[in-house]
């Protein structure tokens, strides 16, 4: 029972966490590394009580997330993604599935591209000559949030025992 409580409160503050990430990302345009870290070093108290087992399962999740920052750092490099967004992206696949981590990832990718369109015509509307400079981070966190609304959290009969 009182791992059950841990489980459910650490998934309450991850998403406490991907929703400080999407507004300090738009008041800033910045992710704090102090926020993506904790994100990362609470990811084993969750495997711990999700009952993960070392192998394959927390050697799968430590897998995808060097996979992610591989990948997302690549972007980096490209000036095509910031380096909070890297960070929290990784940080994000310690503790999402992989199978789900993919589909978190369409997910923010679709999000992204909205909330790019939705810059740009604010952008337009201003009549700004500078570069666009989207809150990638709120995208993240839309899916990661997804993730958990999806897969993570008990459906509200269910936990009411009306399931």
């Amino acid at each position: 029972m009182l791992s059950e409580y841990l489980h459910y409160g650490l998934l309450a503050g991850l998403a406490i966490a991907l929703l400080f990430a999407a507004i300090t990302d738009m008041r800033r345009r910045q992710i704090d590394n102090w926020l993506n870290a904790g994100i990362a070093l609470a990811a084993p108290l969750f495997w711990w009580s999700s009952g993960l087992s070392l192998w394959p399962g927390v050697a799968l999740q430590l897998g995808i997330a060097v996979a992610a920052f591989a990948v997302f750092a690549g972007l980096f490099a490209l000036k095509m993604m910031g380096g909070g967004d890297v960070k929290l992206l990784t940080a994000l696949a310690l503790w999402i599935e992989p199978t789900l981590f993919l589909k978190l990832l369409i997910v923010m990718a679709l999000a992204g591209g909205v909330l790019t369109i939705v810059m740009g015509m604010w952008h337009i509307m201003r009549r700004q000559r500078d570069r666009i400079a989207v809150p990638y981070g709120v995208a993240i966190a839309f899916g990661g949030l997804w993730a958990l609304g999806t897969h993570y959290l008990p459906t509200a009969g269910q936990s009411a025992g009306l399931g």
